[in-house]
């Protein structure tokens, strides 16, 4: 091991070739630097100066390990640099994990947002539902998440609620009730219902039966998909009729018509809620930074 203090001074003295120069810009006395170069030259088992009382000079193999050194000093010096950039939530990396139903303009407002003002964090983001999320979050594989109440215990998780929005009746466009008009909930008892699976996301699919129950009947559930994408593409297919946060209706799906309901449910019922998740337990400036610009993009969109 060759220490970087020995290596500096090596690079100082190759530079100034004389022993009082070099020992006044490294601010110490001149026979420590002698003594350190000694010790530098049994470390590196070569010789790198010649020196008289008149005459420094480097070596060949001076010459040769001088830029072995400088390269040495230049790499640590980055690597100190970005560490401390790291530190300060200005460089590195994050895993965003992202439910498909999250709305289209305020995951990418977000994402834009931040990337404009940390450009040298990488960002990796992978689709997916919010049990698979919270799967990667416990196993280190993601830093944060946009997804829906997990419904489950969660306690090493910390959640916060980004924003609220309808829930919306998707129906094929062949169905009487797709007018895109507003219809009652009721309405749409004993229709074929598709949902997500309970176990992929059980406040969503537990709210939405909950919902159904509040309009006074039980969906009948006859096909599940993971992927809400999936689910609107059933739908469109004339297979049945789902329950779909507003946001799903954003990209216009042929076949397929979104209508508003009108019920007497709570908000609670009738809306739903997009949420960050993160790891309680782990600190991250850089997923910290994100979270703010998350916050100020949803503060924004509200007003």
């Amino acid at each position: 091991m060759i220490e970087t203090r020995l290596l500096h001074q090596f690079v100082v003295l190759a530079e100034e070739l004389h022993f009082h120069r070099a020992a006044e810009r490294l601010h110490m006395a001149q026979p420590p630097l002698s003594q350190a170069v000694r010790k530098l030259e049994e470390k590196v088992g070569a010789r790198l100066f010649t020196r008289s009382n008149r005459h420094v000079a480097l070596t060949e193999a001076g010459v040769a390990f001088l830029d072995t050194a400088k390269a040495c000093l230049a790499s640590l010096e980055q690597g100190a640099l970005r560490a401390r950039r790291i530190e300060a939530g200005l460089a590195g990396r994050l895993a965003i994990t992202f439910v498909g139903t999250a709305r289209r303009d305020l995951v990418p407002l977000a994402l834009r947002t931040f990337r404009s003002r940390f450009p040298e964090v990488e960002l990796v983001l992978r689709e997916a539902t919010t049990a698979k999320q919270i799967e990667a979050l416990r196993g280190k594989q993601a830093d944060i998440g946009f997804m829906r109440w997990p419904g489950i215990p969660a306690a090493d998780i910390r959640f916060e609620r980004i924003e609220r929005e309808p829930v919306l009746a998707a129906l094929p466009d062949d169905h009487p009730l797709a007018t895109g008009a507003a219809i009652r909930l009721e309405q749409l008892a004993g229709e074929d219902f598709i949902m997500t699976p309970r176990d992929e996301g059980v406040s969503f699919h537990d709210q939405l039966i909950a919902l159904c129950r509040h309009a006074g009947f039980e969906p009948r559930v006859t096909q599940q998909a993971c992927e809400m994408q999936t689910v609107v593409g059933l739908v469109a297919g004339g297979i049945g009729v789902a329950l779909v946060p507003a946001s799903a209706g954003q990209e216009n799906r042929k076949g397929a018509v979104f209508c508003p309901i009108i019920t007497t449910a709570p908000d609670e019922l009738s809306h739903m809620d997009m949420v960050l998740g993160w790891r309680a337990d782990m600190s991250s400036s850089i997923r910290d930074s994100f979270i703010d610009v998350v916050r100020q993009v949803a503060k924004a969109d509200t007003r």
